[in-house]
């Protein structure tokens, strides 16, 4: 089945007004009403043109055609989402046009549409569901955040018009956040339409880029710099770590890129993770007289050679 772009048969924007809509729907149905028109496909033409006015001119259809609309153009192969839950009751004067004519099957597969004798009109669809970014440091994922969001959500103006309308929200970032991890609000998505189910709004989160931590999964990596006695006798020394301060012990003769695993101490979870300080053996500068003579005399009284191991 092919997706009819309304429209397109009505010659107007996606953003028209109402008043425009209808002005357009006159104008065509005058040149291809049956009872005046020479052309040739007339009668097909007006169906086309029942149908597709029907729809654009209801606000609550035009914001459910419009939510499939976004991903569909005219001809493409089309079949609604599986989630796409809609339901609609029609009355044969009310929704088939003055003259009567059939709605396509497009129609009735999107609408779920269906005749009946007399009453009113019922349309009902679930919301559309919504995605946004937040953006966290890493300490939010140990303590938990607040941040305020301003969305740009669709909203339909007093014309009929589709409009994008600023919606501020409140959310509460539970501790324990991890990189990637999808935070469902249910209802918070586009509203409903005919009183149908508002649809979700799923957070992606991220964590900002950070001067001394980087994370893999709930593990926590940072580098720990350590001096040259501290490394070669051992020391116990204290470290920041996102949520405080721990004292560690430096094995003895340790090197650079040696990892003290601190477990338990990563992003909070079930299990939590790990945090690793990588350590980073840093020599003190010889940049005055005292300094310089003491690299000196450890150059002569140690007799050390780095790359004894590469045969050099």
């Amino acid at each position: 089945m092919e997706f009819k772009d309304y429209y397109q048969t009505l010659g107007v924007a996606r953003d028209a007004t109402a008043d425009e809509i209808k002005k357009s729907f006159r104008r065509l149905a005058r040149k291809y009403h049956p009872d005046v028109s020479k052309e040739p496909d007339a009668e097909a033409r007006m169906k086309e043109l029942n149908e597709a006015f029907a729809v654009l001119s209801d606000p609550e259809k035009r914001v459910a055609y419009d939510q499939l609309g976004q991903r569909h153009h005219a001809g493409e192969e089309f079949r609604p989402p599986p989630d796409w839950d809609a339901g609609f009751e029609f009355s044969g004067r009310g929704f088939s046009g003055p003259e009567g004519a059939d709605f396509s099957d497009f129609f009735s597969e999107l609408f779920g549409g269906r005749m009946r004798g007399a009453g009113g009109a019922h349309f009902h669809a679930r919301g559309e569901d919504h995605h946004a970014k937040v953006m966290l440091d890493l300490e939010d994922a140990y303590h938990g955040a607040s941040r305020t969001l301003s969305l740009r959500v669709p909203r339909v103006d007093q014309h009929g018009r589709v409009m994008l309308a600023e919606h501020t929200l409140d959310v509460r970032i539970p501790k324990g956040v991890r990189e990637g991890q999808l935070i469902r609000l249910a209802g918070q998505g586009a509203p409903g339409s005919g009183g149908g189910q508002a649809g979700d709004l799923y957070l992606e989160v991220h964590f900002n880029p950070h001067s001394r931590y980087r994370v893999e999964g709930r593990d926590v990596y940072a580098s720990l710099p350590i001096a040259p006695w501290e490394a070669a006798l051992g020391a116990s020394v204290k470290a920041p770590v996102p949520d405080g301060t721990v004292e560690i012990r430096i094995p003895e003769g340790s090197q650079s890129g040696r990892k003290l695993r601190l477990k338990g101490r990563g992003i909070p979870g079930s299990p939590p993770g790990d945090l690793y300080l990588v350590m980073e053996v840093v020599v003190p500068p010889a940049d005055n007289p005292k300094a310089r003579d003491f690299y000196q005399t450890m150059a002569r009284e140690l007799a050390f050679n780095p790359r004894q191991a590469l045969g050099v």
